[in-house]
């Protein structure tokens, strides 16, 4: 079930989302955003299958059935993080109003010659890192990630900054690993989420809101082979222009004994998806993985089978 996000096709016109784009650029910010409120209705309406897994998230955060006004907060919530990449990626960071919790849990990892693994999810906005690239000029942000996810928004939105293709190292290519250890080096942050499973990850069981759930092995084997600290990231949409950025350091060396080493990427891992379960609680709008993610719809097949 953790690879299910792979088989969901994105949708949106390029032809609406440049002239969103167009439209915020061009009359502000509070205009794009009125083009939200039939966006997130539409979704709302006519996709079934994300909106099941909004419905079925909520209730496993909140402990009861959200209402059709909870599923729009949802998916409003996701349409405005994406509106709000058009600033972050124009360079517009003093736009908004960001609160940093925990910065020296990563600016204390930074040494000369040595970077650090920055581990986020899609919880929020990981594009938030490229305002602390902007207030931070001396640091450098890679970001790991697979090209074919989200082209469309990701191709339209990134016209607006052609120099972000190069900060990118694209997952599951040959020499993905060397351009991380050389970035690493250089002593620059290389980031990756860590909540959705792809085709060839390896695979680690950890318990998430009170169920078994894949999580990947990747980022953990990673940090044990190149040996570099793990600082957690979540950015956190708030409402209106402000946004909370939250770093806590996972650990400053992954222990990673051969005979030991699973063990140790489940247990580290284990613990990223304890905090990513707390954060989860704090700001459950943010969640943006749009599929069945614990299979519950399988589940509850099987259950209505049973009686």
């Amino acid at each position: 079930m953790g690879r299910q996000w792979l088989t969901q096709q994105e949708r949106g016109s390029p032809v609406l989302i440049r002239l969103i784009v167009w439209i915020t650029l061009t009359l502000g910010r509070p205009t794009g955003r009125l083009l939200l409120f039939p966006i997130s209705l539409y979704f709302l309406l006519f996709s079934r299958r994300s909106r099941l897994a909004s419905n079925l998230f909520l209730k496993r955060v909140t402990g009861r059935r959200p209402g059709l006004s909870q599923l729009f907060r949802h998916y409003y919530t996701f349409a405005a993080t994406i509106l709000d990449r058009i600033y972050f990626f124009s360079g517009r960071r003093d736009y908004f109003d960001i609160t940093i919790h925990g910065e020296a849990a990563l600016f204390d990892q930074l040494t000369p010659g040595r970077g650090c693994l920055l581990l986020g999810s899609h919880l929020g906005s990981f594009e938030l890192l490229r305002c602390l690239a902007a207030d931070h000029p001396q640091i450098r942000v890679k970001a790991m990630m697979y090209r074919e996810n989200a082209e469309k928004v990701n191709a339209v939105i990134g016209a607006l900054n052609p120099a972000v293709s190069e900060s990118i190292i694209p997952i599951g290519e040959a020499d993905s690993l060397i351009q991380v250890k050389e970035a690493i080096e250089r002593g620059e942050i290389v980031g990756i989420l860590g909540d959705r499973v792809a085709l060839d990850d390896k695979q680690v069981p950890c318990r998430f809101f009170g169920d078994e759930v894949a999580f990947p092995a990747g980022p953990m084997l990673l940090a044990g082979l190149l040996q570099v600290p793990v600082v957690l990231f979540f950015g956190i949409y708030r409402g209106g222009k402000r946004y909370d950025i939250h770093f806590e350091l996972l650990t400053a060396q992954l222990p990673f004994a051969r005979e030991q080493r699973q063990q140790h990427i489940s247990e580290w891992t284990q613990r990223y998806a304890a905090r990513l379960e707390h954060y989860c609680r704090l700001a459950p709008y943010n969640w943006f993985n749009f599929y069945d993610y614990w299979n519950d719809l399988g589940n509850e097949t099987v259950e209505k089978k049973s009686r």
